[in-house]
Order: structure tokens, then C-alpha cells, then sequence
């Protein structure tokens, strides 16, 4: 995608009893917002019935995502904040270096799991790929961090290890549009905090595998494992979860 950030498929990965996420059918990306009608058209050709979308309001009002005439997806969204700002523009009052950067996006990773509109839009995300055909989308501003732990939780539903759910994660820094993210959130950040310097940005517009690992740990230290937080925090129980396979594995 030409004005889309971060948009693939993240299915084909093999699970531990060797079968293989479906392809065609899981998509993830950043907002669509500068969406030109060549992505547009990519996306209506993907047979895409539904998209979650992880932003809270005030996200969709000043980016409000382009659509094509032909969309009919559903689309499910939060009726207010899902988090005080985009995880990559979450950080506070200090002196804007590469590791003041890497803290605070560690510390969104800390503070996702308890997120009251998280867990909820993370159980409609599952809901949704249980119950409804066609293809998903998942995304939401950048697409690295609300939908990185999407997808990752996902994969764990799905039985892939977690060395291939780290490589989708990680995958986000291989995507060739962030200077579509970084026409996006880097002037908003940079009137607040003033210049960043290449490693601030890069920790901020980027993903590391110790965010994933931060947040997995703190699911483990709230539930006891990342499967007993699915079940108990998200609600994928062992029926649903059996059915997830059903559907989307081969």
C-alpha cells in the first residue's frame, strides 16, 4: 500500500501440531487515512468483511479513515478512548533521547494489559473472527502496537510458537511506508518535545522484541500465563479457541 502504513497479511505461519495460519483472510495495517484509490481498490479486492479498529474517538475524528465507495465491511470500533493517545505519541514531559523514548513506549506495553477498553475491543476482535466470514483487518494508528498485540494474541490462539509470533511482531520494521507514520505523528510529537533525535524516532515508530516480551510478562504476572489471560481477561475459552483453529488453520 502506497499511502496505508504497515498493511500485510499476517497468516502462513505453522503451529506447533504443523498446520498453517490461512492466508488470504488476516490482515493487519496502520489507519487509513491517507489511503490513495489504488490501495482502496487493493482493499475492496481482498473480500475484507471486517474491520476492527483499535483507535479510540478522538484517533477516528482527526483521522478519519478513507473508504471507497464500494466498502460495505462492518466496522467495529470503541465509543471512546481506548488510550490517551497513539502508544508511539504517548509520552510525557522530558528530555526527548533514544532511551527516554524506549521507557515510555515500555511502559505502554506495561499498562496494555489492564486497559479497560483494550480487553474490550481485544474480545470483540476474537468474537468477530469467530463469528463472521470473509476476511479481517485489524488496525490502528500505526499499526505496531495495539494491532502487533492483536495479532500476537492470535497466533498464540492458534498454537504458532512464540519464536514466529516475535518474527510477525518484528516484521513492522521491515514495512517500507514509515515515512507515512512519520508524516503522520512525528510533527505532533516534535511541537511538544522539540527535535527527536534518529534514535528516539526509531524507538517510537518502530517495534522491539523486548515491548513484546514486556507485555507478555506482565500478563504472566497478572494471570499467571499469556493462554490463562486469553481465557480469563479476553474471554477465548477452550470452545472458541478450538473453533478459531477449525477455521483458521489448515
Amino acid at each position: 500500500m502506497t499511502g496505508i502504513h504497515n498493511f500485510r497479511d499476517y497468516g502462513g505461519y505453522e503451529t506447533q501440531d504443523g498446520r498453517h495460519v490461512r492466508t488470504g483472510v488476516l490482515f493487519r495495517s496502520g489507519q487509513h487515512v491517507e489511503a490513495e484509490d489504488a490501495d482502496l481498490a487493493a482493499l475492496d479486492a481482498l473480500n475484507i468483511r471486517t474491520v476492527i479498529d483499535l483507535r479510540g474517538q478522538s484517533e477516528r475524528e482527526r483521522h478519519p479513515c478513507r473508504r471507497s465507495d464500494s466498502f460495505s465491511a462492518e466496522v467495529l470500533m470503541h465509543p471512546g478512548e481506548t488510550t490517551s493517545s497513539p502508544p508511539h505519541e504517548d509520552i510525557g514531559d522530558g528530555v526527548p533521547t533514544g532511551e527516554y523514548a524506549r521507557q515510555r513506549m515500555m511502559a505502554v506495553y506495561t499498562r496494555m494489559p489492564e486497559n479497560p477498553a483494550m480487553i474490550s475491543m481485544f474480545g470483540r476482535y476474537f468474537k468477530a473472527l469467530d463469528e463472521r466470514d470473509g476476511g479481517s483487518l485489524v488496525h490502528c494508528f500505526a499499526g505496531k502496537d495495539r494491532t502487533g498485540v492483536a495479532a500476537t494474541m492470535l497466533l498464540q490462539v492458534l498454537g504458532v510458537p512464540r519464536e514466529l509470533q516475535e518474527r510477525e511482531f518484528l516484521r513492522t520494521n521491515d514495512a517500507p511506508s514509515l515515512e507515512v507514520l512519520a508524516r503522520q505523528s512525528l510533527p505532533g510529537m516534535e511541537a511538544r518535545l522539540g527535535k527527536l533525535d534518529k534514535t528516539a524516532v526509531r524507538n517510537l515508530l518502530e517495534v522491539r522484541a523486548e515491548y513484546l516480551a514486556t507485555y507478555i510478562a506482565s500478563v504472566k504476572a497478572s494471570h499467571g500465563s499469556f493462554d490463562n489471560y486469553l481465557t480469563q481477561a479476553i474471554g477465548v475459552d477452550d470452545a472458541m479457541r478450538a473453533r478459531l483453529r477449525e477455521r483458521l488453520t489448515q
